[in-house]
């Protein structure tokens, strides 16, 4: 999915034109302006105003941005990550499927690499309390058995 082109924008607009844009296309496809619409109008103006509201996320902000214009350059000149490209965190846009999907951080997917599947994990916060939990109880049996040495050396002084 081209962000710029769900906005009807050119690469090189401006944040007050994205904004524009934006405000355009949310008052045409809002969910609650279609509400007594059949089902099928009101789902395809849901699906124009999630696209838009996620183009607009990316592209007002400017570390998305470049991050967004970095991967869709890469993409259309045969970069790594093949019919799709990935926006990082999981989250991928497959161009056979024509959709845009939250995919299974874990899941194997082709815009996440082992590599990062990995990282994610170890920074992720439970992974963190574990390690943290696990190396409280070790440090607790480690001084439980330097004490219960230190206590059995004192009742039994003539073995050593």
């Amino acid at each position: 999915m081209d962000y710029y082109k769900v906005l009807g924008l050119s690469s090189n607009a401006t944040k007050d034109e994205i904004k524009e844009a934006f405000r355009n296309i949310a008052k045409k496809f809002h969910p609650d302006k279609h509400s007594a619409s059949p089902k099928s109008v009101r789902d395809g103006a849901t699906v124009r105003f999630k696209q838009a509201s996620e183009a607009y996320e990316v592209l007002v902000d400017d570390h998305k941005r470049a991050d967004y214009n970095l991967r869709s350059n890469r993409s259309n000149q045969g970069g790594p990550s093949g019919s799709g490209y990935g926006y990082g965190y999981g989250y991928t846009y497959d161009s056979r499927k024509n959709r845009s999907s939250n995919y299974d951080y874990y899941s194997k997917k082709a815009s996440v690499s082992r590599f990062q599947i990995a990282l994610g994990y170890i920074n992720s916060r439970a992974f963190l309390l574990n390690v943290a939990f696990a190396g409280a109880i070790l440090s607790g049996l480690a001084v439980v058995e330097i004490g219960r040495d230190a206590i059995w050396k004192m009742q039994n002084p003539e073995i050593i």
